[in-house]
């Protein structure tokens, strides 16, 4: 068999000055790009500012004319009602309805929720199997961290039920998360 005689480059100088260009070049491209970048994100912001202007100028000029007319009021009443349904929307339903659902329990039925977007609080109306239930109930709702300010309003015992069952109401607040 022949031997085989590999050669290799001594010092490898040459590649190794061609790597620093490379890395010089790449770095000063890099500069030149994040320049560019800022200019673009410069000029979308001042295009945004003026459009944001002129949307104002036309709002405030649109305005009085719309709302000083015969409708004016009409149109004051449907704007209040349209705000109230967006708030209603916006309300955090998910967290709400999952701090209900670990809070209860298969000894509690839930009747009804009523969310008031402007106090920010929820009534609800359930009925449990027993006292002792229906304070495990509101307990762990005071407990889950979307609420705060759990209030029992009222309860009955339905005696006329043989399992007298309890039926109450409690109120509380959310916390607005964002």
């Amino acid at each position: 068999m022949r031997r085989l005689k590999l050669k290799f480059p001594s010092d490898g100088g040459m590649a190794r000055q061609a790597g620093y260009i490379l890395m010089v070049l790449g770095i000063v491209l890099f500069a030149v790009v994040l320049h560019q970048l800022k200019g673009a994100m410069d000029e979308a912001a001042y295009w945004d500012l003026r459009i944001a202007r002129m949307d104002r100028r036309v709002q405030r000029e649109a305005a009085p004319q719309v709302l000083s007319g015969p409708r004016g009021r009409e149109i004051k009443q449907e704007i209040k009602r349209a705000n109230a349904v967006m708030s209603e929307i916006d309300l955090p339903w998910q967290a709400l309805f999952d701090s209900v659902e670990y809070a209860s329990s298969h000894d509690v039925a839930l009747l009804s929720f009523q969310p008031d977007a402007a106090g920010r609080t929820i009534r609800i109306g359930a009925i449990a199997k027993n006292i002792p239930a229906m304070l495990d109930f509101v307990s762990a709702l005071e407990r889950e961290p979307a609420l705060r300010d759990t209030f029992l309003l009222k309860y009955e015992i339905k005696r006329e039920d043989p399992q007298r069952p309890v039926v109450f109401s409690l109120t509380a607040s959310w916390i607005e998360t964002s």
